[in-house]
């Protein structure tokens, strides 16, 4: 029993062996629809068909690369306490989310969070950060119904945008009308909306205390006194104002 993926792993490549990244430089992620060897396994009346995304999961038979599998382990097979049809969710969706807090962000327990659809992806966002021991999760998404499966999964808030008394508010102002104007440690957008990237990013604290660094404001004509306030133990920088 074997899941395809279209992400491959050779295990012997710079990439595959750094722990930081799964693009294998080996077999890098393609979508021409051909097999590594620049051929198709597949045709019909004479015309030759492409593999989508290196794996053809539409078709009842498929030729993939081994580097595009992944073996299930023998005793979940067997045992028969991981039921078959949710394997399939561990390929591609899911697996997304919940690697997106896992492995890419590196979530930090007690974290605030915030997730932007809760398809597949994002409740695998919401899951992988409840794993990694977020302390608020909030989820976004247009459909009311989504409210009880993100609690499933461990969303704490739940804010559907299109609420009348939501009205004229982006996204990234009903996150942070929840974390006091302040928004969260981690967004993660799973709706594939290309504006609500620069919401999830709007919704994001910053991480830089850039007001501390400021701690004397003197203009051009008072240049001298800017470098003499640089003696003093409490400053740390001059904004010089032309």
């Amino acid at each position: 029993m074997v899941i395809p993926t279209f992400v491959s792993e050779c295990q012997e490549c710079e990439n595959c062996v750094s722990g930081k990244t799964n693009m294998c430089l080996k077999y890098p992620l393609s979508f021409t629809g051909l097999m590594p060897d620049g051929t198709s396994r597949m045709s019909t009346k004479g015309q030759k068909l492409y593999h989508v995304s290196s794996c053809s999961t539409w078709s009842e038979y498929m030729v993939v690369n081994v580097n595009y599998l992944v073996k299930l382990p023998p005793n979940m097979i067997t045992s028969g306490s991981f039921p078959l049809p949710h394997a399939s969710f561990l390929s591609c969706g899911f697996s997304t989310g919940f690697g997106a807090p896992w492995k890419e962000a590196k979530l930090e327990k007690g974290s605030t969070v915030a997730v932007i659809g809760l398809g597949a992806v994002g409740l695998g966002a919401v899951e992988g950060a409840r794993v990694q021991g977020a302390a608020r999760i909030i989820g976004i998404d247009k459909n009311d119904k989504k409210r009880e499966k993100g609690k499933a999964f461990g969303m704490t808030d739940f804010v559907n945008p299109d609420h009348h008394h939501h009205h004229h508010k982006s996204v990234s102002q009903l996150i942070k009308n929840l974390t006091a104007g302040m928004g969260v440690d981690y967004c993660f957008e799973c709706t594939g909306f290309a504006p609500f990237i620069n919401e999830a990013l709007e919704a994001t604290k910053l991480d830089m205390q850039l007001d501390q660094l400021l701690t004397h404001q003197v203009p051009l004509v008072d240049i001298n006194q800017a470098l003499e306030l640089l003696k003093h133990p409490d400053c740390v920088k001059v904004l010089i104002k032309i």
